[in-house]
């Protein structure tokens, strides 16, 4: 019995290995091209005379764009494979990103933010809905969090990346910093693109790299969960997810993540300056803390929540930390020490609840019902990622201080945290009593 549980390990190990890193690859150039305009800001606002509020417009305006797409590319995905659909996104993004170096107005900043939003589109759901082909219910809070380390990792490394760039390459050929910020964290994305056209596998029974032998294992695994999942009622068509509540109380969490993980991207290099951080180089270091932080934290619930085969009670929880923090934030906005521990353990908290919140849509829904019902719950995200950016740059523009949109962002996740722990608690999928003595 320990023998076929090792295999089993060692075949889902092989899988992550294969998959994972390019996917994560992927996440972290596009999680870097939607969210490097928060260090653009502290010189094209001033270059271009963008007030907060065109720019919370523009921050806004990228998941509107997101929202439109995001169903309907996996639905597509389902179709035409995962192979040329993230090729495509990859390709696409990458030379919208690499446009914003042209802006001049406000409109053409709008404008792109949007297409910028379009193209990226199906992307992240279209990944989750990938994960169901290869990896079962039980193991992939690890592997959701595996790939969505990425947000974390390109805040690790993209913000000093952006500060050194936009530092070091001012004036480089009459282009101001960020404009070479845009042009240089844009390529990878092309470059990403073609690569998966030629690397990336669709379906287990299509991967030469695995032997018939592992690919019954992912079959057996994946089929005597579909059954129990259809046992459970859950219910298989498009129209099915639109009727499950459930999915509508993972939608406020999915609004309250995408709003307190872009809060940190978006502003977190303005919090930073705000509390007495100037040189932007400075600031590119300092802010790579909040993100390993999160990265630990990440990995660490994940891991935690894979063994006791919870999710609820590990998203809510974390989700709460990350509310919290940013409510006490206004208190010490003068305080760069205090600052930077409150911006880390808003990241320690959102990026902690990712992992077991993203693996739950997934359990939910079988067949066609889970490619609407994933992308049904990040269009909700989507939704709330182009309202709340639009109120937070308006009342920052109106008060004059970050101290609205931080207490606002601090009540959409505690609400969000009480509403995923009460809304799922008594029809949550069933889930095995003996989880696995190894996750890979």
């Amino acid at each position: 019995m320990q023998t076929a549980t090792t295999d089993t390990n060692s075949v889902y190990r092989k899988i992550a290995w294969r998959l994972v890193p390019l996917l994560v690859l992927g996440y972290i150039v596009a999680y870097l091209d939607r969210s490097n305009i928060g260090f653009a800001k502290l010189q094209m606002s001033h270059d271009l005379g963008f007030s907060d509020a065109v720019y919370g417009l523009g921050a806004g305006l990228f998941y509107l764009g997101y929202s439109v797409f995001e169903i309907p590319s996996n639905l597509v995905l389902r179709r035409i494979g995962a192979r040329l659909t993230f090729a495509r996104i990859m390709i696409i993004w990458g030379l919208v990103s690499g446009a914003f170096a042209l802006i001049e107005t406000p409109l053409q900043f709008h404008a792109l933010r949007f297409l910028l939003g379009c193209a990226e589109a199906g992307f992240f759901p279209g990944v989750l809905l990938y994960m169901t082909y290869w990896i079962p219910a039980t193991r992939r809070a690890r592997f959701t969090a595996f790939f969505m380390s990425a947000m974390a990792l390109s805040g690790l490394f993209g913000g000093p990346l952006s500060g050194w760039v936009m530092s070091s390459m001012q004036g480089f050929g009459g282009w101001r910093g960020w404009q070479w910020m845009f042009i240089v964290e844009a390529a990878p994305a092309v470059v990403l693109g073609v690569i998966t056209l030629f690397y990336l596998v669709d379906r287990p029974e299509q991967a030469r790299w695995l032997t018939d032998a592992e690919k019954d294992v992912v079959k057996r695994d994946l089929d005597k969960e579909e059954s129990k999942q259809r046992q459970a009622s859950t219910g298989t068509s498009i129209l099915d997810a639109f009727r499950d509540r459930r999915l509508y109380a993972l939608g406020a969490m999915a609004i309250a993540l995408l709003a307190g993980i872009g809060g940190i991207s978006f502003w977190l290099p303005s919090i930073l300056r705000a509390s007495g951080i100037k040189e932007i180089w400075q600031i590119g270091l300092l802010s790579a803390i909040p993100y390993l932080a999160a990265l630990v934290s990440q990995q660490w619930v994940a891991y935690r929540s894979d063994r006791r085969q919870e999710r609820r009670w590990h998203a809510g929880v974390c989700a709460a930390i990350g509310g919290l923090s940013w409510l006490l934030m206004p208190s010490f906005s003068d305080q760069p020490g205090a600052a930077l521990v409150l911006l880390t353990l808003v990241a320690a908290g959102s990026f902690g609840a990712t992992g077991p919140f993203w693996s739950m849509p997934g359990a939910l829904l079988t067949g066609k019902a889970a490619a609407a019902g994933i992308a049904l719950v990040t269009t909700f995200g989507g939704i709330g990622g182009f309202i709340i950016p639009i109120i937070v740059g308006w009342a920052t523009t109106k008060t004059g201080t970050l101290a609205a949109g931080q207490y606002f962002y601090g009540a959409v996740m505690l609400v969000a945290a009480g509403l995923l722990v009460w809304g799922t608690r008594a029809r949550e999928a069933p889930v095995p009593t003996q989880p696995a003595t190894e996750v890979p």
